[in-house]
């Protein structure tokens, strides 16, 4: 019988004996204590085994292949006052291993010391958990630029909850998101949510590099795409990375609170930025990989733009677009 099955019966769980093994026991005791194992049906070995394993039948030495079946008053007693020692010593264990381990976590998160105040995370499971071990003890102020598109619906979803509950500590939040997630039906709801409990959001419709900053203490960023982070804890670098850069782009940046309303400024130069590419013979996939919006977001932009230069097609829109953009000759 396994360790969580004697667990289970000790604290009131599941039974210690199944039904077919006490079947089995009082066979045996029904034939004056003994049992063959020749006798016993391929169907009982697993009733057999755990007969065996709380020493219920044991084996006979003055008969090969024989069991003779023990007293469970006196088998109760003695694995009684062995389980009591067991428990206890788990406990013991349990209470005393925060303090066993300490030094170690220490070690694991102090900053690396090749790097002094800048430490190196390979990996995006390592960093996304390297996050939240800074944030473990409670975020009181959260900066983030957020380039890329929108994220995932699923995964936007299963972090409502935990931002909300930093929200509902009393943590101030910004965040800064690219334009094109202003399209993208899950991201504005849940944008929308945030709002209501105090997180702000602006989008910015130029391209800019991920950062994290976690009270003014921590600076996060890429060094190689995102597979490898600087964990920066220099005052002096984090208080630049504030000030000269989330702060200036900030202040470039529009709010946004989920509205389905897109502002006409954000608008044009998304379109520009359409045209750019179309123009530079770039597949409607790509632009609107890159743009982080959906292929159906790119046609309704484009269906826009033809009725804009009043043209069909797409082959009629590129001739005019390179027309409205070809310098006049003197």
């Amino acid at each position: 019988m396994s360790g969580r099955e004697h667990a289970g019966a000790a604290f009131g769980g599941s039974r210690v004996l199944s039904e077919d093994a006490r079947k089995l026991y009082l066979q045996a005791v029904n034939e004056n204590g003994r049992l063959s194992r020749s006798a016993c049906p391929v169907t009982s070995v697993p009733a057999l085994d755990e007969l065996l394993k709380l020493g219920l039948l044991i084996p006979d030495s003055d008969e090969p292949g024989a069991l003779l079946a023990v007293d469970p008053a006196q088998l109760a007693g003695s694995l009684s006052s062995t389980w009591q020692r067991q428990a206890l010593d788990l406990l013991s264990r349990a209470v005393s291993l925060p303090g066993d381990l300490s030094e170690l976590a220490e070690a694991f998160h102090a900053p690396d010391t090749t790097g002094g105040a800048i430490e190196y995370i390979h990996g995006k499971a390592r960093i996304n958990q390297r996050l939240q071990q800074s944030a473990a003890a409670g975020v009181t102020e959260g900066l983030s630029m957020q380039p890329g598109g929108p994220r995932p619906a699923e995964m936007l979803t299963s972090f409502l909850a935990r931002d909300l509950e930093i929200l509902r500590h009393g943590a101030s939040m910004r965040t800064i998101y690219n334009a094109s997630t202003r399209y993208h039906q899950a991201t504005r709801d849940y944008v929308a949510k945030l709002t209501e409990e105090g997180w702000q959001f602006r989008t910015l419709d130029e391209p800019y590099a991920r950062l994290i900053i976690v009270d003014r203490k921590l600076a996060v960023i890429p060094v190689v795409d995102d597979d490898l982070a600087a964990f920066i804890h220099d005052p002096a670098i984090v208080s630049f990375l504030i000030e000269e850069v989330f702060e200036r782009s900030w202040n470039r940046a529009l709010e946004f609170d989920g509205d389905r309303s897109v502002p006409q400024q954000v608008v044009s130069r998304l379109r520009q930025t359409i045209i750019d590419l179309m123009l530079a013979g770039t597949n409607h996939r790509v632009i609107a990989r890159r743009l982080g919006i959906s292929e159906r977001t790119l046609a309704r932009h484009i269906a826009e733009l033809r009725e804009e230069y009043h043209v069909d097609s797409l082959f009629q829109l590129g001739y005019a677009l390179g027309r409205s953009t070809r310098p006049e000759l003197g």
